[in-house]
């Protein structure tokens, strides 16, 4: 799944709970132009198959808090790479991270009143990188956290798990400048604050979310994100009902995911072009064959890179904003950003019990 960006973007919340906080260290690598981060260990005890959990009707939750950091260079990120290895130093098979997001606190989301989720990695994630042409603007200084949904299914438990992340980028003077190439995410079920997982029939099925944009611009790459038995995510023009772009899953013969395809438009500078305060359909596409009905067994979401035709039309963040403030209380920040303590943690009513799950500018170098 493509992934930069979030070129996969999980979801829009956060929850509390699970391991035990362990630091993060942040180190530059200056000739090479790359931010490394190490957050780790974790203790991952043995869980059942996703499959079988969902049976159970137990709902997947971020079992691990928002762990921060201050995003140390100025410049373009451009990529990543990633790994989990145990406390042996032995490689941990990737699928024991079914996701991480990382959250961008000081700029807002195109489509959603919510932080910007910048970028993630999950179970079908591959390394990912674009060309130094473009790349998502940040600065030195810029607040940033991550969450990580863990799920373990290798049959025994793992001890000391780390995961190693590292993010490329591109310096201030480079000539010529990249484009801003900024995070996009069109999810078909979305709650900020709350769940974006829905339910799936047996048989075929499909899940649908209409929105505009405030800017117009060019889509550059779209990836996306599918459970088991998810078949493909598509965006459409929903004034005309064309068909813009699909990313299509690799599936197994029962219809487990193993990765969800992506679609490079143009990373040069050309791209789809997308239009101002126009109608757009995200759909997701399921073809469960069980039988029967698994609850809140799927996500399904489209996200990219888009470059705005003028980036002084991007939304910026407000701080008062009722579901700013829901995205941050998921987040365990106040409408600010700042990081609260769990006694400090605001909660609306109709947010108390539920599960929390997923996927104003900083400014530019």
């Amino acid at each position: 799944m493509l992934a930069l960006g979030p070129l996969l973007a999980l979801t829009l919340a956060g929850s509390p709970g699970g391991p035990a906080t362990p630091p993060v260290t942040v180190t530059v690598d200056s000739s090479r132009h790359a931010v490394t981060i190490v957050t780790g260990p974790f203790d991952l005890p043995n869980q059942p198959p996703m499959d079988e959990m969902l049976e159970m009707g137990h709902a997947m939750a971020h079992n691990a808090p928002v762990q921060r950091f201050v995003w140390p260079v100025d410049g373009w990120l451009r990529g990543f790479e990633w790994s989990l290895v145990d406390a042996r130093g032995n490689t941990v098979p990737k699928d024991v991270m079914h996701h991480m997001i990382m959250v961008n606190f000081d700029r807002r989301q195109l489509l959603y009143d919510a932080a910007e989720r910048l970028m993630g990695a999950g179970s079908e994630t591959d390394d990912a990188t674009v060309p130094r042409t473009i790349g998502i603007p940040l600065s030195a200084g810029s607040r940033l956290g991550f969450y990580i949904n863990w799920h373990n299914s290798t049959g025994r438990d793992l001890e000391g798990v780390s995961l190693r992340l590292t993010l490329l980028w591109t310096p201030k003077n480079q000539n010529p400048r990249p484009a801003n190439a900024m995070p996009i995410y069109m999810d078909v079920n979305l709650t900020i604050g709350g769940t974006n997982t829905f339910d799936v029939p047996p048989g075929t099925s499909s899940k649908a979310y209409e929105f505009t944009l405030p800017v117009g611009g060019k889509l550059l790459a779209v990836g996306g994100h599918l459970h088991d038995y998810g078949t493909s995510v598509r965006l459409e023009d929903a004034e005309t009902g064309k068909v813009l772009t699909t990313v299509l899953a690799t599936r197994t013969p029962d219809g487990k995911v193993l990765k969800v395809g992506r679609r490079l438009f143009g990373v040069t500078g050309a791209g789809l072009t997308l239009t101002a305060n126009h109608r757009y359909r995200v759909v997701g596409n399921y073809n469960n064959p069980t039988g029967k009905l698994i609850p809140q067994g799927a996500m399904a979401h489209m996200v990219g890179l888009f470059v705005p035709d003028d980036m002084a039309r991007w939304p910026a963040i407000n701080p008062d904003d009722p579901t700013f403030r829901k995205d941050m209380a998921a987040l365990k920040a106040d409408e600010h950003g700042n990081a609260l303590v769990a006694d400090e943690m605001p909660m609306d009513h109709d947010m108390k019990g539920m599960d929390h799950s997923d996927h104003g500018a900083a400014a530019k170098p």
